[in-house]
């Protein structure tokens, strides 16, 4: 496992003064994958709103890998139960989360992580509880393999490569299609607003070999379910009722082991930030945010 400190790209949104809410974006996506409208509904409840790139992705800084990744015999091994080596795994990207509060003097934060983040977000808030206000995970995953195994067209979107990964057209042409698999069924973007969104993202930057090693670390974690019974900060499961990437099953699994989890299921959505939706998602996560910070204080009272 490589631990050593990367530089990690980051954006705030609102009043420096106010509580942070630290979203973690999901695999190979970049900070821009936190649609604009979300992170200012946030900011607008009064919060400070800080997203950043994983190792790995965007701006970030890359790890070093000694050895092209081979994610179909990971997955060999892991569906043997067999143990699987990668360059880092989730608890290291945990560990870049925190240096980024450590550095931006952050003592504690309300944590949001999406799909791969939801993974990484569930880690950080076991390992480091005295950091973590709140939790919300969404769209993410246990590691408890028999409910979380992508369905075939999915799972083949996913690992399908562009027909020119050189050519920036030929990857974005790629990604609007993987979308359009694991997009929400009841908000379906069209593929204009599809390829301006994720022509934003690549001509920021793309890294296929870095989303391989991120898959890897999620492979190399394994299943987490012991973990989470360990997490004592307040915790809100949002999953897409037609979710076509994570099962449905996945989210309520994640939500049964952690504690006094609520789990929060939306009708039509699927692995995406579909616009017509983040109305929705900021007043959940901030409603639950605030409700977290009002226990808190009543306990320490």
């Amino acid at each position: 496992m490589n631990s050593a400190p990367l530089h990690i790209e980051y954006e705030a949104i609102g009043d420096p003064d106010r509580p942070v809410i630290l979203l973690i974006m999901g695999l190979g996506m970049q900070l821009t994958g936190w649609p604009d409208s979300f992170c200012q509904a946030l900011a607008a409840r009064g919060y400070r709103v800080i997203r950043f790139d994983n190792r790995d992705c965007g701006l970030s800084g890359r790890a070093p890998a000694k050895k092209r990744t081979n994610l179909l015999l990971a997955m060999a091994a892991a569906a043997l139960g067999l143990p699987v080596r990668s360059p880092y795994t989730l608890a290291d990207m945990a560990g870049d989360t925190v240096g980024l509060m450590d550095r931006l003097g952050i003592a504690r934060a309300h944590i949001v992580g999406a799909s791969l983040g939801g993974m990484i977000a569930q880690v950080l808030a076991a390992k480091y509880p005295q950091r973590v206000l709140s939790l919300t995970s969404i769209m993410s995953t246990s590691g408890n393999r028999r409910v979380s195994k992508p369905p075939k067209p999915a799972r083949k979107a996913l690992l399908s490569r562009p027909a020119d990964p050189k050519n920036p057209e030929s990857v974005i042409e790629h990604l609007v299609e993987m979308f359009g698999v694991i997009g929400s069924p009841a908000y379906p973007s069209t593929r204009e607003e599809l390829r301006r969104h994720i022509g934003r993202s690549v001509h920021r930057a793309y890294y296929p070999a870095g989303i391989a090693r991120q898959l890897l670390a999620s492979i190399a974690s394994g299943d987490r379910r012991k973990q989470l019974r360990s997490i004592v900060a307040p915790t809100l499961v949002i999953h897409g009722a037609d979710d076509p990437l994570v099962p449905l099953a996945a989210g309520r699994d994640t939500a049964q082991h952690i504690p006094g989890a609520e789990l929060l299921v939306i009708e039509g959505m699927g692995h995406d930030f579909p616009e017509a939706l983040m109305p929705r998602l900021a007043t959940a996560i901030a409603d639950h945010c605030d409700k977290s910070a009002a226990a808190v204080q009543a306990g320490a009272a």
